[in-house]
């Protein structure tokens, strides 16, 4: 196990975790900061963890829930309060009722995560800030040391597993829920440059194509909150096909995260919620969507379309287009 000290400090009212590693800061950082990787080993090992949003960024929010051996959950959310990008992050550390909302029936507690270089790899300095030693008492007495601690132990095998979060595996998605995946792909280029390829509409005509032998005739991008965008495509050759899509932007904070609905023209019914964040990664930008649909057929019927290889064909002329531009 890599934790080396656990320490209580009653006057400070503070529980301080130190761990080290022997990868390095910026492998043990991303480990922290890519979804994929965190509900890996956030949460004892009998209660893994799933993240459905996760927005490492000043402002941003996590949202997860753990899954208990008898399928009972338990929801938590963090909300970021300051990001040193590989070095530190602080958040507002809190329970959630089942939709998401806090519970204040609970007590929320500030955290600090510290990432230092070290000469054998890398140190992580957790420290939990609670508001009085009531609390901290009764979270210990609920298991959250122990907790942790079966938490922090599944690290070193998320650390070396460098081939499952490689840049250059594609596009992947993940099934959430029975309304909700998250497709991720590591896209070669900066946050910066993905971000403003997800918004200017002559970059946006340029790749998202999806397969080969389509084009992008109207391309209505939305940069504001409220405003509606409207893509539509057809085939190169002439042929029958055209279809697209149009939706209302919900949010927004560039450059790291976009939330959109969106519903086929033409369709009638609900159609999809898509929440885009972008986290800077060593190999590049980490994309990840997180698609919540209205019934689990809907979900099902999209994924059995080829959506997933056509989000790779556009994803691989995104990077194209992004090295052209340079």
């Amino acid at each position: 196990m890599p934790i080396t000290s656990v320490e209580k400090d009653l006057d400070a009212v503070t529980l301080t975790i130190v761990a080290d590693f022997a990868a390095t800061r910026q492998r043990l950082w991303e480990a922290y900061t890519d979804p994929r990787q965190i509900e890996r080993f956030w949460g004892p090992v009998e209660w893994p963890a799933t993240f459905t949003r996760h927005d490492v960024f000043p402002g941003g929010r996590s949202e997860y829930y753990m899954t208990g051996p008898d399928g009972e959950r338990s929801a938590g959310f963090w909300e970021f309060l300051a990001v040193d990008e590989g070095r530190f992050f602080e958040v507002r550390d809190g329970f959630a009722e089942p939709d998401g909302h806090e519970n204040t029936e609970m007590p929320s507690m500030r955290m600090t995560f510290s990432f230092e270089d070290t000469d054998a790899g890398s140190r992580l300095v957790t420290t939990t800030h609670f508001g009085s030693v009531d609390e901290l008492e009764r979270l210990i007495e609920m298991g959250m040391e122990e907790g942790m601690k079966s938490a922090m132990g599944q690290i070193d095998d998320v650390l070396a597993d460098l081939e499952s979060f490689a840049a250059g595996r594609g596009t992947e998605v993940q099934i959430l829920s029975d309304l909700q995946i998250r497709v991720s792909r590591i896209v070669r280029g900066s946050v910066d440059e993905v971000w403003r390829a997800h918004h200017k509409p002559e970059l946006l005509q340029r790749w998202m194509l999806g397969p080969d032998g389509w084009t992008m005739p109207v391309c209505q991008a939305a940069t504001e909150v409220g405003e509606t965008f409207r893509y539509e495509w057809e085939p190169e050759d002439g042929s029958p096909g055209r279809f697209g899509f149009t939706g209302d932007l919900l949010e927004s904070d560039p450059p790291h995260r976009a939330v959109t609905t969106e519903q086929m023209i033409g369709m009638d019914g609900p159609g999809t919620t898509n929440e885009m964040t972008l986290t800077p990664l060593d190999g590049g930008t980490l994309l990840s969507v997180v698609i919540t649909y209205p019934n689990v057929e809907m979900r099902d019927a999209v994924l059995g379309t080829g959506m997933v290889d056509g989000m790779e064909a556009s994803y691989r002329r995104l990077e194209s287009v992004i090295d052209r531009d340079a």
